[in-house]
């Protein structure tokens, strides 16, 4: 009787070990497949804005962690490209505060020369067929940020046209577009004061998509 009831205890601790081992071999394959497209989503967003061709490093590592005013308040996370060690550009996950219908993330990358290599929405939740005109998928409104710098034009017209500037409004939405254009301008204006320490500061994987 006594030898039976060892048998069983005995079976039931292999069981239990090889149960807990096939789950965490599972959650091992599972968050690797997870982190996996979660990279590969990233790519495909940051090839948006800038071509693969255009660096030569692996750019979702290359990244570092900010918190400032400008990028939105919060950590943001900025990918670093560049081709041979030198710098290329820097594509900023900010936060665009004072949209119609809430906060509009955005990925502003910025070129070493301070250039906009392109803006992209990630998220937001705004009006369709209004202020939704903001993605690139509903209209060529963000493509007007490219090749722009601070002075190009100068910093006073970083605005919309509303307020004196000159980047187009939507007919029936311009609090949507102006927090767009205020962030894009404030993360140049935070790339032109920190440049340097953007591309210096020690690499770090933020683990999480833009």
């Amino acid at each position: 009787m006594i030898r039976n009831v060892l048998i069983s205890a005995f079976l039931l601790a292999v069981f239990g070990l090889t149960g807990a081992a096939l789950v965490a071999t599972v959650h091992q394959g599972t968050q690797a497949r997870i982190q996996a497209n979660r990279e590969a989503d990233t790519l495909e967003r940051l090839h948006a804005i800038l071509p693969k061709g255009a660096y030569d490093n692996a750019i979702v590592q290359d990244t570092v962690h900010l918190s400032h005013p400008l990028l939105g308040g919060g950590e943001r996370t900025v990918y670093r490209a560049r081709r041979d060690g030198q710098p290329v550009a820097a594509v900023f996950s900010v936060m665009a505060h004072g949209g119609y219908a809430g906060d509009i993330r955005l990925l502003v990358g910025v070129m070493a020369d301070g250039r906009i290599a392109g803006v992209r929405v990630v998220e937001h939740h705004e009006t369709p067929g209004l202020g939704d005109g903001i993605e690139a998928a509903k209209s060529d409104w963000i493509l007007g940020f490219d090749g722009r710098a601070l002075g190009d034009p100068p910093r006073e017209d970083w605005a919309v046209r509303r307020d004196g500037g000159i980047f187009d409004q939507f007919t029936g939405a311009t609090i949507t577009p102006r927090a767009v254009v205020e962030a894009v301008r404030d993360t140049l204006i935070y790339f032109g004061d920190h440049r340097d320490q953007v591309f210096a500061q020690n690499r770090q994987n933020p683990g999480e998509a833009p």
